[in-house]
């Protein structure tokens, strides 16, 4: 099962023959190779597991992810000692920046 957190493409180039994105996940941005998913467009969302796209999601889909990773990552801080904090801000900047887009 991937656990993975949705991301922006915000370039798409070629590299060694094959089509790659850099992925925008709130400010941090990685490369990922996106062959399986030739039809991605700038702008689009992406789920990424070992460095590669596995599926195209619109940016409802992305909004829910984030939501449901929101609640996980809350639930789990209710411990109160503050190590989730970080986890939770990334995941809540990812969700605003979906919605300043709209």
């Amino acid at each position: 099962m991937c656990l993975a957190v949705p991301g922006k493409v915000i370039e798409i180039f070629e590299e060694a023959g094959l089509k790659m994105g850099r992925i925008d996940y709130a400010g941090t941005v990685n490369n990922a190779c996106l062959e399986y998913v030739p039809e991605i467009q700038v702008g689009q969302y992406t789920v990424v597991h070992a460095g590669f796209a596995l599926s195209v999601i619109n940016e409802e889909e992305a909004v829910k992810s984030y939501e449901a990773w929101e609640e996980l990552i809350e639930t789990a801080s209710q411990s109160g000692d503050g190590r989730y904090d970080d986890q939770l801000q990334t995941i809540r900047d990812l969700k605003e920046n979906v919605e300043d887009d709209d």
